[in-house]
């Protein structure tokens, strides 16, 4: 099987963030795609403003309004937030590749992320380990990768104006918890 495994901020995870995931399956890129909230990212700029525990619940709850074909296929995985200490890619992939010795792991990366991806810990270990699947980013050209039509938008555009680019759930999640008010 090819398991994608599907790392990011997500805060929050929004629309462009599960049309990357329905693509993914639709078009039998992976198999299966786990989706890992990271922990405390090393290269932003801020770390997330809602804490692992909440990424990780709206990830559960945008995960729940996929259709059943997409849904059935996708697992939001904690290992990234319940790690204490830095998150890096690579330990996710080795404890991974554990559960799943015989699959290939694809690395599923935004076009922008794509083009750090040296500066990254272990990342020769981590690129010899894994498949890297690329998307493209609307406008990020640096890196060249799979159109599947991106959504143009970013969970920064999502804290501002709190769209309607949110899955329903979430959405209320984010209201109900008081996240991103200024």
């Amino acid at each position: 099987m090819r398991i994608g495994l599907y790392g990011g901020t997500f805060d929050p995870i929004h629309n462009g963030h599960l049309r990357v995931i329905s693509e993914l399956i639709n078009r039998n890129i992976v198999d299966r795609i786990l989706l890992v909230p990271a922990g405390e990212p090393r290269l932003r700029d801020a770390q997330p403003l809602a804490s692992g525990s909440q990424r990780r619940t709206m990830c559960q709850l945008a995960v729940n309004e996929l259709p059943t074909e997409v849904r059935s296929k996708v697992e939001v995985n904690p290992i990234e937030v319940l790690r204490m200490g830095p998150s890096y890619t690579i330990d996710t992939v080795e404890a991974i590749k554990q559960t799943y010795p015989d699959d290939e792991i694809v690395l599923i990366l935004g076009s922008d992320a794509a083009e750090k991806i040296d500066q990254w810990h272990r990342s020769l270990e981590l690129l010899a380990m894994v498949k890297l699947e690329i998307i493209e980013r609307p406008g990020y050209q640096a890196v060249s990768g799979r159109d599947i039509s991106a959504i143009d938008v970013s969970a920064t555009q999502v804290r501002l104006h709190q769209s309607d680019l949110l899955p329903p759930s979430v959405a209320t999640f984010i209201k109900e918890n008081n996240l991103y008010v200024s």
